[in-house]
């Protein structure tokens, strides 16, 4: 589960960057090519579909991030590690650092 997850973390990455590079900053980009007067989708509907599928991809990277923090797999390792490791505690008297002057 982990390693599909993982898979499409990096096909939604890929594609959030391939949508951000095709939008220009200034309004062109994707749009700036479609003007013709024959056109499907307008220009102001090609701006549109970029920025929805933006936060769309966006939206489903975070998803898939968490989803896959939570599936990391486990080993049965946390077990092991909290018997294995124990507190000690020391016996000894705790000396100051700074020895009295001796008192004549």
């Amino acid at each position: 589960m982990y390693n599909f997850l993982v898979i499409l973390i990096l096909i939604v990455s890929v594609l959030l960057a391939i949508v951000v590079l095709v939008q220009n900053s200034k309004g062109g980009g994707l749009a700036a090519n479609l003007q013709a007067p024959t056109q499907v989708m307008g220009v102001r509907q090609t701006a549109d579909f970029l920025e929805k599928a933006t936060w769309w991809l966006a939206i489903a990277l975070v998803v898939l991030s968490l989803a896959a923090t939570i599936a990391i797999p486990r080993h049965g390792n946390d077990e092991q590690l909290s018997t294995s490791v124990t507190p000690t505690t020391t016996t000894a008297p705790v000396q100051s650092p700074v020895q009295p002057a001796p008192q004549e």
